[in-house]
């Protein structure tokens, strides 16, 4: 609920919003939406607080790499002391024997506030969770993406079993499928007729 959420974030706790891509603490804040690097790799040292994380999963997090050569190696050091210092107010971030752990200042807990739907096209399935039909150019107004952007979303989604389409060319829409066993339409009883 926004009101936990507000709770949350005027609270000691160190907060890791992965919606806004900022780090709270009280009232301080250090956006890091510019930083996707040093972003991914506080949201995995926070997901593990107050375990450490090994320097392959950082690794693997933030470059997007299977296989680690020790450039990747170095530059994880680099990105990890660009983080200590944007952190500096609010935390420090320590080596470990096998990689890296969050230590806040002063916090009793650590919070990671993630998106209700994380995968590639979630926006898209955000806004076809209401039950409504949309079009694909509604979609991409609504979304602010290019037409042919969305469309390859909802082939993927459509692929994967998650949206549906009915109807063909311009008068094609698209909507999450049915839940089975409940009826798509509430039949409700009409108006009783008054004397």
């Amino acid at each position: 609920m926004l009101e936990e959420v507000e709770t949350l974030l005027a609270s000691p706790t160190f907060v890791v919003d992965a919606c806004r891509h900022v780090v709270h603490r009280e009232n301080a804040v250090v956006s890091l939406a510019t930083r996707p690097i040093l972003f991914s790799l506080v949201r995995r040292l926070a997901e593990a607080w107050p375990a450490d994380v090994s320097r392959s999963l950082l690794i693997a997090d933030a470059f997007r790499t299977k296989h680690a050569d020790e450039s990747h190696r170095a530059r994880l050091r680099v990105e990890i002391g660009r983080l200590r210092a944007m952190l500096q107010p609010m935390a420090d971030v320590s080596a470990t024997d096998r990689g890296f752990a969050l230590a806040p200042h002063r916090a009793s807990d650590v919070v990671v506030l993630a998106p209700p739907v994380e995968e590639r096209h979630a926006a898209v399935l955000a806004l076809l969770a209401d039950g409504e039909s949309w079009s694909s150019s509604a979609l991409s107004m609504a979304l602010s993406a290019s037409p042919r952007t969305v469309q390859r979303a909802l082939e993927s989604l459509a692929a994967a079993g998650k949206v549906q389409s009915f109807g063909r060319g311009p008068a094609r829409r698209w909507m999450t499928p049915p839940v089975p066993d409940f009826p798509s339409i509430l039949l409700l009883p009409g108006p009783l007729p008054s004397d």
